[in-house]
């Protein structure tokens, strides 16, 4: 069973999926997807263990040798983010049967949860395959089942918001598309392994420059990497409570795999970075994104929404950390991956815990909460200063790495930014503090109790590990800094 483990990740949600279908009735459905995704995530901590004993482990589908088989490939980064991914789902599908049962009608359970397990399934296969034709293929999985989620919010905006994210998203894989075949073209290999070895005499070509340049638009469309994030408020604001968890904390981390994987193991960092001026665009463009996204996200009044233009600036803080192209950079970018699926999972989900109480996550709606859901807003709270990155949070550990990789190029006003950003962080945070612990609710409005235990959970879980890793850094910041000396060619 161990020399399965990368394909089991995937093939254990992709079989449950129609599962769910034929077994609908009575919360069957929801049963075959939380055994699939804790299945999934036993299967990515086992794969880890092994990772990090024995180094990368190669699976040849169907027996057939690579490159002209498919290769399933995962090293250390992949396994990294592949037990995030499915860790978030494992929690993510406990929340999911009391806020489901509220947010969606019943006769489309079975099919929510199929397309959440097909989600699940097209992220893990992003990360666990060698094959770049394969990442393309992953991506349209998970892309497809996500746009059915997003329409299926009870806002009527969810069909525009699902149907503006297909539309970006199909753009997206588009270029990642074309990036793929101008490569195949010049090299005629899909093998992730191959193509490194043979690109780097190809790389004078304006074809491979082309596809380069493809590939970056595309992963950025799907990592919304500023200005390319036009779908993501909307995606978020809409959607049902656990599929903006879901996303929030998984969708853009896997674009950030794929844009390392791309940009450091098959065309190299010198290439990337020194022939191509990647770093100065992800660095710009991280920049305008911290600043430009924290400040709309001041004046949001829809808490989803607000979240979601964080995400916006979060994402800017991975890109500045990988156009640093330093071993602290990508340190810091990496922690800082791993840092925010846990920040926004927990917030995303204490926001459905509120959905579940007074179906409404407006700013206004959340006057005198602290009183009435002391659990709910409590995590709310540690969320909210693990996203400003205040100690003794995970959120305070990657960007302490951050400002420490600009400082090493001697780029201080690129810290200073940084501080700003968290500065602009802490003021729409604090908007919610205010209104839940500070504001009175109004009379009439109905009592509201604390979420039941089981949404609680996984709250709490997340918010634990927001602080667990917050203090005990070795774990994260170890596991991160070989990562990035791997990815840069320094060793491991």
């Amino acid at each position: 069973m161990t020399d399965h483990l990368s394909v089991l990740a995937i093939i254990i949600p992709l079989l449950a999926a129609p599962l769910c279908v034929l077994v609908a009735r009575g919360g069957g459905a929801w049963l075959v997807a939380l055994v699939a995704t804790w299945s999934s995530f036993f299967a990515a901590v086992a794969l880890h263990a092994q990772v990090m004993d024995s180094g990368t482990v190669s699976y040849l589908l169907g027996g057939w040798a690579a490159p002209w088989g498919i290769e399933y490939r995962v090293d250390l980064l992949g396994s990294y983010v592949l037990l995030i991914v499915t860790a978030i789902a494992a929690l993510v599908m406990c929340f999911a049967r009391l806020s489901v049962e509220r947010e969606i009608p019943e006769e489309n359970h079975a099919q929510f949860y199929a397309a959440l397990l097909l989600a699940l399934a097209g992220l893990a296969g992003i990360i666990t395959t060698g094959d770049a034709f394969n990442v393309f293929v992953f991506l349209e999985i998970s892309s497809l089942a996500s746009y059915a989620l997003i329409s299926m919010g009870k806002d009527r905006r969810a069909l525009s918001a699902a149907f503006q994210y297909l539309v970006m998203g199909t753009i997206g894989a588009t270029f990642i598309l074309i990036g793929i075949g101008f490569l195949y073209m010049m090299t005629g290999t899909l093998n992730m392994q191959d193509l490194a070895t043979r690109l780097p005499e190809l790389t004078d070509t304006r074809t491979v420059r082309a596809g380069f340049a493809f590939l970056v638009v595309g992963i950025g469309l799907k990592l919304a990497l500023f200005p390319l994030h036009l779908w993501l408020p909307n995606a978020y604001a809409y959607a049902p409570s656990v599929v903006s968890a879901l996303l929030a904390a998984t969708a853009t981390k896997v674009a950030v795999y794929a844009m390392l994987r791309f940009m450091f193991t098959i065309f190299g960092v010198e290439f990337a970075f020194d022939a191509m001026p990647l770093g100065l665009i992800l660095i710009t463009l991280g920049m305008v994104a911290i600043l430009t996204a924290s400040l709309v996200a001041v004046f949001q009044e829809n808490i989803k929404r607000l979240l979601a233009y964080s995400s916006v600036a979060q994402i800017g803080y991975i890109a500045l950390g990988i156009g640093l192209a330093s071993a602290t950079g990508v340190t810091a970018a990496v922690l800082h991956l791993f840092n925010h699926a846990l920040m926004k999972g927990a917030l995303f989900l204490a926001l459905g815990a509120v959905v579940y109480r007074i179906g409404v996550v407006s700013l206004h709606d959340f006057k005198g909460l602290g009183r009435h859901m002391p659990w709910t807003m409590a995590a709310i709270v540690i969320g909210g200063l693990s996203l400003i990155g205040v100690p003794p949070t995970a959120g305070f550990v990657s960007k302490w790495y951050l400002v420490l990789g600009v400082l090493e190029q001697n780029l201080w006003p690129l810290a200073v930014l940084i501080l700003i950003g968290s500065f602009l962080a802490l003021i729409y945070v604090w908007k919610i503090i205010e209104a839940a612990y500070l504001s009175t609710r109004d009379k009439k409005a109905a009592a509201v109790a604390e979420a039941p235990f089981s949404l609680l959970l996984p709250v709490w879980v997340l918010v634990g590990a927001n602080l667990y890793f917050g203090i005990h850094t070795d774990l994260t910041v170890g596991v991160a800094e070989r990562i990035a000396n791997l990815l840069l060619g320094a060793g491991g």
